[in-house]
């Protein structure tokens, strides 16, 4: 159960960081000032912020997100965004592989370190709280059950998928090379949208199963 919860953690998080936003803005951009290391950088400011709302979401409510109750409707409300998700990812591949490479290096304001850029960009996102407002906190639940170790591998598998794929944008920019070319991210998009499709049906039926009406 806890490897399930860390790979299907890191897919789930490596398709969001797959998508064109302002946090692929801002590592263009750094990069571009001050080498490799600021994509890291990035996604540590980006990873901190989890981390202390993570903290928030499950500190006062543990016992809240281990009802069946609770977690039944998780994980159908959780199931239902990542089916969407999924879908709209296979359906967008084209035009986020074409935006991705696109994607140009923005005027970042004065004293804008890459830790700091990392976490104004996650903020300034509207995705990212609605993310940890349904799919989080439903994983957040299921993980749960495996105490604290379950909550870890799950935000592990989270953070290492971002810092995977940043790190991997800013060899690239580094170097100069097209790291990613559009049919392979194309590919891979469509990839990630099957198997987000997948843990969505998954979902649904864990909450079914927390609800007594499936076995």
């Amino acid at each position: 159960m806890l490897l399930f919860l860390f790979w299907s953690s890191f897919v789930i998080a490596l398709s969001g960081a797959m998508i064109p936003g302002p946090v692929l803005t801002a590592t263009v951009s750094e990069v571009m000032k001050r080498g490799f290391i600021a994509g890291p950088l990035i996604v540590l400011g980006h990873g901190l912020l989890e981390i202390v709302l993570l903290v928030m979401l499950v500190g006062g409510m543990g016992d809240w997100l281990l009802l069946p109750q609770t977690r039944s409707i998780l994980g159908y409300v959780g199931g239902a965004i990542l089916m969407v998700m999924g879908a709209h990812m296979i359906f967008t591949a084209r035009s986020a592989a074409v935006q991705a490479q696109e994607t140009t290096a923005s005027a970042p304001p004065p004293l804008h370190g890459p830790v700091l850029a990392g976490m104004l960009t996650t903020l300034s996102n509207p995705y990212f709280y609605i993310w940890w407002a349904t799919i989080g906190l439903g994983y957040a639940a299921f993980s749960l059950e495996q105490g604290r170790l379950g909550l870890a591998v799950f935000f592990s598998g989270h953070i290492l998928a971002d810092l995977a794929w940043y790190a991997l944008i800013a060899f690239g920019v580094a170097s100069g090379r097209r790291v990613c070319p559009p049919p392979v991210y194309r590919l891979i998009l469509s990839a990630c949208g099957l198997v987000l499709i997948g843990l969505g049906f998954w979902f649904v039926r864990y909450g079914a199963v927390t609800a007594g009406l499936l076995t």
